[in-house]
């Protein structure tokens, strides 16, 4: 029998598992032979097309809406910053749904084609906020103060629904979109695994390239004309669909396998019923444990490891539970090794997961408190143009738009021969280096603010130049790509094969929740720091009386404790091998 072992993405860990799983060269070069039967690059001008239109579409609306709510709907700054943090939360609840949907009854194309269109209508009703004097309160808080009034609850509840809308769009296009695009490789063979890593860089790449547009051009236009800025994006997401159902001839479709949230329950259902069981002492005897011949001799099978034993206990075979062919006659009383490994791999990622949500707070409320920091600000180049204030993020996407290709093109080669894997930095490495990248975000937003400041209230209302923001856009644009792109390649390597969705689902899912945070903190300390028996609020309305950089350090010390537990469960981890079935 022999044994293949694997050096684990930490470089901390060595794991064996059995089985006959050494490959050798000639079956390499037979799995490069077969990358050819799936189109891969062949089909990602079609779906990197619709998914960077289309998240150009959502940004391009999403990333000067902090200023819409101020300007058009008249929302104080705590309203609109909960407006933008909750709904930003729920379009990256709902991906759960709709991977659960796309892997298990429509299939990720009609997932992301229904979601396309309803990403569509909802910007239409935006626009239509914008267009139609009755969608919104008709004096600016910003042209007649004394005049203004606050939104009626029909304007709002318009408002919302157009939100709802994008959410729900988001929600089939967010986890189907990349595993839909994997699905057009051939994850055994060296090629197409090549292929999908390099998918997942130039996916960034050309996503945050459009996104510069939108943060310049968009921004500049909805800054001139709300409506015709809105109706620009109507226009590009019709044209994202157009695209995607361009290359509907051309596409690999992996058809949807029913439920898997049965087969997730079935584990812990089963592994409870036989919870009186011991797991033998020689894991690796033959004929303990259920492990049924694949349905595809492709197919990549899951050794099984002793981490969670007390799940195995589910595939271990007792009298009467197999039938004549060697099959199990009842899912609810036997599960296979590849099940409980699968679920395994789920319950593995989530202390990584969750250490996502106090990082990403910086890149969740960068279109909040840092675009309230740039009104504040002199935003003037030379005398007759003024930057949009919230146009300041081009400076993270130009960061991100220069890094992401050189890191593909020149580091990656020097990094993979340091650090002696084939990706170059590992996906944990990346999240590492992400969250040390959000502290120093948030430290840099501190001090800059503390300066910003101190001159206005000294200088009775002095301002600075915007561009002392640019240093801490350009470390939240390191914090997002390091981040992001290390969670994506995560969970795509360790989620289950018939499981991708729904593991692409949890990269929006941990925005969700990071928002959620972030919102949570905030009003946490708007609520105890508001003017009461002499307290200073730090998110006052006009933040020259409030204290915003006690706000941003607090964040920064609660990233710092983040930080710690990152390391302490990416030194804990193992990766997930694989053996050819």
């Amino acid at each position: 029998m022999e044994v293949e072992i694997k050096r684990k993405d930490t470089g901390l860990f060595w794991f064996s598992c059995y089985g006959n799983s050494t490959k050798s060269s000639k079956e390499d070069d037979l799995n490069s032979s077969n990358a050819d039967e799936k189109p891969g690059w062949k089909t990602m001008p079609y779906i990197l097309g619709n998914e960077t239109i289309e998240r150009l579409a959502t940004f391009g609306l999403m990333a000067n809406f902090m200023v819409y709510l101020l300007k058009v709907f008249n929302l104080n700054h705590v309203s609109a910053a909960n407006v933008i943090t909750l709904s930003l939360g729920v379009s990256n609840c709902i991906p759960i749904i709709g991977a659960f949907i796309g892997d298990a009854y429509l299939g990720k194309f009609k997932t992301i084609a229904i979601s396309s269109f309803a990403t569509l209508l909802g910007i239409i009703i935006l626009t239509l906020t914008a267009w139609v004097p009755q969608f919104h309160p008709s004096i600016s808080c910003s042209s007649n103060p004394r005049a203004c009034v606050p939104p009626t609850a029909t304007q709002f509840a318009i408002l919302i629904v157009g939100l709802a809308l994008l959410a729900i769009g988001a929600g089939g296009i967010k986890p189907c979109s990349i595993s839909f695009a994997v699905d057009q490789f051939d994850s055994t063979s060296p090629k197409g695994r090549k292929g999908i890593n390099r998918f997942f860089s130039w996916y960034y790449t050309t996503e945050t390239l459009i996104q510069l547009i939108g943060s310049t051009l968009i921004i500049y236009i909805q800054s001139k004309n709300w409506t015709i800025g809105f109706g620009i994006l109507g226009f590009l997401m019709l044209c994202s669909i157009i695209i995607f159902f361009s290359g509907a001839k051309a596409y690999i479709y992996v058809p949807p396998e029913g439920s898997i949230f049965s087969s997730i329950a079935q584990v812990f259902v089963v592994a409870y019923k036989k919870r009186h069981l011991k797991n033998p002492a020689n894991e690796q005897a033959i004929g303990v444990y259920y492990d049924p011949p694949p349905k595809d001799d492709k197919e990549l099978k899951i050794c099984l490891t002793k981490q969670l034993k007390c799940l195995n206990k589910a595939a271990i075979i007792q009298e009467n539970e197999l039938d004549e062919e060697g099959l199990a006659i009842n899912s609810w009383r036997l599960c296979s090794i590849q099940q409980v490994e699968d679920v395994k791999c789920l319950i593995k990622v989530i202390p990584i997961w969750a250490s996502g949500f106090l990082c990403l707070i910086p890149t969740t409320q960068q279109g909040t408190y840092f675009v309230a920091q740039a009104l504040k600000m002199d935003r003037h180049i030379g005398p007759h143009f003024e930057i949009p204030a919230a146009s300041m993020s081009v400076v993270s996407l130009i960061t991100i738009g220069i890094w992401l290709p050189s890191y593909d093109l020149f580091m990656q080669r020097f990094l993979a021969k340091i650090n002696k894997q084939e990706e170059g930095l590992t996906s944990l490495q990346k999240i590492v280096i992400g969250n040390i990248f959000s502290i120093l975000t948030l430290v840099s937003s501190g001090f800059v603010e503390w300066r910003r400041r101190a001159l206005a209230v000294s200088s009775r209302g002095a301002t600075i130049s915007v561009m002392w923001l640019a240093p801490q856009f350009v470390l939240i644009g390191f914090c997002e790509v390091f981040t992001i792109v290390g969670h994506i390649q995560f969970y795509n390597s360790e989620s289950p094969e018939n499981m991708r969705s729904v593991g692409n689902s949890l990269q929006p899912l941990l925005i969700a929740f990071s928002s959620y945070v972030g919102a949570l903190v905030m009003n946490i300390v708007h609520k105890v720091t508001t003017c009461k028996q002499g307290k200073i609020d730090w998110l006052n309305d006009d933040i020259n009386y409030g204290r915003l950089y006690y706000y941003y350090f607090l964040l920064a010390g609660l990233a710092a404790l983040n930080l710690v537990y990152l390391l302490f469960c990416v030194k804990s981890y193992n990766y997930k091998v694989l053996t050819k079935a």
